[in-house]
């Protein structure tokens, strides 16, 4: 081997091994052998199953490029056996070097020749080349098509060619190994992050979809940002980062009590239902004055109505979306309302803590219950710090763990504010409060439409100064919340 050959396959290692997108890589592989060779096509082939498939063709003559980008090029799988000479290559795991193909008969050569009489190639000298790892197993063949003297004329490979060849495929099959490997534990990591997402959407039947909805949203954001000049532009390992930071943002909440999570009204239903049970004694007992003779029936129809009032009222102000100072006046007057039990007790209609639920003024959590739903933010960074998020992932848990601070200080847990609050977390807060106004699965209020919500974020950057005015901008202008036609 000449000191020019081994500086080029050196040089082709450093190369293949800086690559990880395993399309990138086959392309390079198949470029790389093919100039070292000196050759004029090329094929290179990866083991699937029982059968060898094409993933690159070059043809230089021709000048047509085949595969690579994901796309295979269209033709069937070499089947394994031994009359194709690129599948006894692999399966003999031994170099085969064919001076002209049309005098050899020991290989099955129709496709070739199907390939020339489509094409008006002319194959004629072959070098193929298996393609295995340091344990021996294998990975795919090398097919080098018609070597080219200095003037440009077909002629044979070299002898010396093989052994050249054979190093770089050694070097190659290496390489495509270390980027399955970690592909393979990439999407493990990936698989993991989807299974702890679907098990906080299985854990309670509201905000089942809310990651995923982010998520899909949260891509299609990055991609509108990534268009408009003067914006950030996401690379692709950033783009990952960002979304797996999205759909691990509620992780904690796989540890936040269910009746807290899934509380639909302002009372627990034990509460209501001790409520109701209470009125219906009212009515009874006074059912029962009358008959006695210590209530007249039209005081015993005034207590009826009264309590057929107040279980209204209840009713209304259990599940309204927002309590007016109407209702809380009226809820007043129906705390001075008692009722004597057979024991002598007096006890009032409305329990102390029945009241103190009911006059809530938006939504269905007391401040306790709101603080224990906060607490899934904490619980968030405590649940990603036992997983070693590295490189191009380092940032996951900071985002996740910081969807609820706003650029003003009053957000949670840590009131961070302004240029403490990265650029991708204030994208992640401006998704998750878009997502949680147009929900329809909230327990605790209805879905708002879509227009009402680009107003409340608006209001929540230009009033309040709680989120980036210019991200709200660009959000609203992507209209990303639309799946595509």
């Amino acid at each position: 081997m000449r000191q020019e050959e081994m500086e080029k396959i050196l040089k082709i290692g450093v190369l293949l091994s800086s690559e990880r997108d395993l399309n990138c890589l086959l392309e390079r592989i198949l470029a790389c052998v093919m100039e070292l060779a000196g050759c004029d096509a090329g094929t290179l082939y990866l083991l699937e199953g029982d059968a060898l498939r094409f993933e690159i063709m070059r043809n230089d003559t021709l000048k047509t490029y085949s595969g690579g980008r994901g796309q295979r090029p269209e033709l069937p799988p070499v089947p394994l056996h031994r009359g194709n000479v690129c599948a006894m290559a692999l399966l003999e795991n031994r170099t085969i070097c064919i001076e002209d193909v049309k005098n050899s008969k020991e290989y099955d050569f129709s496709g070739p020749a199907r390939y020339d009489a489509m094409t008006g190639y002319n194959t004629c000298s072959m070098l193929v080349v298996p393609m295995c790892n340091r344990e021996g197993e294998r990975i795919g063949v090398l097919q080098l098509i018609n070597a080219l003297d200095e003037a440009g004329n077909v002629c044979a490979f070299a002898p010396d060619m093989a052994l050249v060849v054979e190093s770089v495929a050694s070097q190659a099959a290496i390489t495509i190994q270390n980027v399955r490997y970690v592909w393979e534990i990439r999407e493990l990591l990936h698989s993991f992050v989807r299974v702890m997402s679907s098990a906080i959407d299985e854990r309670t039947p509201y905000n089942a979809s809310h990651a995923r909805h982010m998520a899909e949203c949260g891509g299609r954001f990055v991609d509108y940002l990534g268009a408009c000049d003067g914006q950030k532009k996401f690379s692709e390992d950033e783009k990952e980062e960002f979304l797996m930071s999205v759909l691990l943002h509620d992780i904690g909440k796989l540890v936040t009590p269910l009746e807290v999570m899934n509380k639909a009204e302002r009372l627990f239903p034990e509460q209501y239902t001790a409520f109701l049970h209470r009125m219906e004694v009212v009515r009874l007992t006074a059912r029962i004055g009358r008959l006695e003779g210590s209530m007249t029936e039209a005081e015993e129809e005034a207590r009826v109505r009264r309590t057929r009032e107040a279980e209204a009222l209840v009713r209304s102000m259990n599940t309204a979306g927002f309590v007016t100072d109407e209702m809380l006046e009226q809820l007043q007057c129906l705390r001075e309302e008692t009722c004597t039990e057979e024991d002598g007790t007096v006890r009032p209609w409305i329990e102390p803590e029945v009241y103190d639920m009911l006059s809530i003024r938006k939504g269905t959590l007391s401040e306790e219950e709101r603080k224990i739903m906060e607490e899934h933010v904490s619980v968030t960074d405590r649940l990603l710090s036992k997983i070693r998020f590295s490189g191009n992932l380092s940032h996951v848990r900071e985002w996740a763990a910081a969807h609820h601070e706003f650029l003003n200080g009053t957000g949670y847990p840590s009131h961070k504010k302004g240029e403490d609050i990265p650029y991708e977390v204030r994208m992640m807060t401006i998704l998750d409060i878009f997502d949680s106004l147009v929900a329809d699965d909230r327990p605790y209020k209805r879905a708002m439409p879509v227009e009402r919500a680009l107003s409340i974020l608006k209001s929540m950057a230009e009033q309040e100064g709680k989120l980036d005015p210019e991200l709200v901008r660009l959000f609203v202008e992507s209209r990303c919340w639309e799946a595509p036609a």
